[in-house]
């Protein structure tokens, strides 16, 4: 069975804020990082989610959303630091200030916008189902009487509940707390298809030799933002300007073309 673990871990990755001068108690507070200090910030995420973030052969924190992080936060002149956290409870992890931003291919979505303000959009990409390259599975009719497999709190999860007739023809809907172990039951026969992020699979089919097969559904493209507490307007703006700028100058454009080959960017 191909060594998924060596070469998987996520990611998401960060975000950035700062005092501003002059503001009042309501943006003080706003601005202030998870650990007190406002030249530093720290960024929640999946670290078992390649290629956003992950762990490399050597142990070193990498990705596409590390490299945007560590980018944004240089223009800002800020310290970064990624913490690891349960990604079903993002949200709580967030607003209970143990993180100050999600930075982790995280879809921007309608539910998730009730709770979190989102950055810009600076990444896109479509879910999709992944199946063994053997599977006669061709489409969301033939997930009938199937296993079918996603991440906890994921837009795969969402796209699944969207269709609550499909989903509950499932023999069974398996939830993970990372991607690679279910690419790993996927590989040896556990479960029948995954629904995740088209980003995702094309890199660990491609990091891996995997004999898996992407099938579009037509599930539409929902874009990934930085995610932020409701009151860190300052930060947003701040954010929005350094995304700008890194899409504007071909940064965004450069980062996504070494993690997928591909311009991604937006």
């Amino acid at each position: 069975m191909t060594n998924w673990k060596k070469y998987i871990t996520a990611g998401l990755v960060t975000v950035a804020a700062g005092l501003l001068a002059g503001c009042g108690s309501t943006d003080k507070k706003a601005d202030t990082s998870a650990t007190g200090d406002s030249h530093k910030i720290v960024i929640g995420l999946d670290d078992n989610f390649p290629p956003f973030g992950f762990h490399d052969e050597n142990g070193d924190l990498v990705g596409f959303d590390i490299d945007m992080a560590k980018e944004a936060a240089k223009r800002l002149n800020m310290d970064v630091e990624f913490k690891p956290i349960d990604w079903d409870s993002k949200e709580t992890e967030l607003n209970s200030k143990k993180i100050d931003a999600i930075w982790n291919g995280l879809s921007i979505t309608p539910e998730r916008e009730k709770k979190i303000l989102f950055s810009r959009p600076y990444e896109n990409g479509p879910q999709i189902l992944l199946v063994r390259a053997d599977s006669p599975i061709q489409g969301k009719a033939d997930l009938a009487g199937k296993i079918v497999g996603t991440q906890q709190g994921s837009t795969g999860l969402e796209a699944i509940n969207q269709e609550p007739e499909l989903r509950d023809s499932f023999k069974e809907l398996k939830q993970y707390s990372d991607n690679v172990t279910s690419f790993m039951d996927l590989e040896v026969g556990r479960i029948d298809a995954v629904v995740v992020a088209k980003t995702t699979a094309a890199y660990f089919m491609n990091k891996n030799k995997a004999n898996f097969r992407i099938i579009d559904v037509g599930y539409p493209d929902i874009p990934s933002g930085v995610g932020m507490r409701k009151e860190d307007t300052a930060l947003k703006a701040k954010l929005d300007k350094v995304l700008e700028d890194m899409h504007n100058d071909g940064t965004s454009k450069k980062i996504s073309e070494k993690w997928f080959g591909m311009d991604i960017s937006m």
